[in-house]
C-alpha cells in the first residue's frame, strides 16, 4: 500500500492510500479535510497504468483526487 497527500485547488487538504498497481488500475481512498476539520472521504480508480513510474503513478492518483473532490456534484 502506498500513501499520498497534497492540496486540493479550492483549499482542501488530503491524506490517502492506494492499492499497487495491479492489471493497470490503482484503486485509492483519500480523506478531506479544511482547517483541519474533516470535510470528507472520496475514493476512485486510476486505469491505464501499467508499468507506470512511481512519480507518474502518484501524478495520476493526485490529478484523480483533485478530480474527484472538486468536479463532485
Amino acid at each position: 500500500m502506498g500513501n499520498v497527500s497534497g492540496k486540493t485547488g479550492n483549499g482542501f487538504t488530503y491524506e490517502g492510500d492506494y492499492q499497487p498497481p495491479s492489471a493497470g488500475r490503482v484503486h485509492w481512498t483519500a480523506t478531506f479535510r479544511h482547517n483541519g476539520d474533516y470535510a470528507g472521504m472520496r475514493h476512485g480508480c486510476v486505469h491505464n497504468l501499467p508499468g507506470a513510474s512511481a512519480t507518474d503513478l502518484d501524478d495520476a492518483i493526485k490529478v484523480d483526487i483533485e478530480s474527484t473532490w472538486t468536479d463532485a456534484h
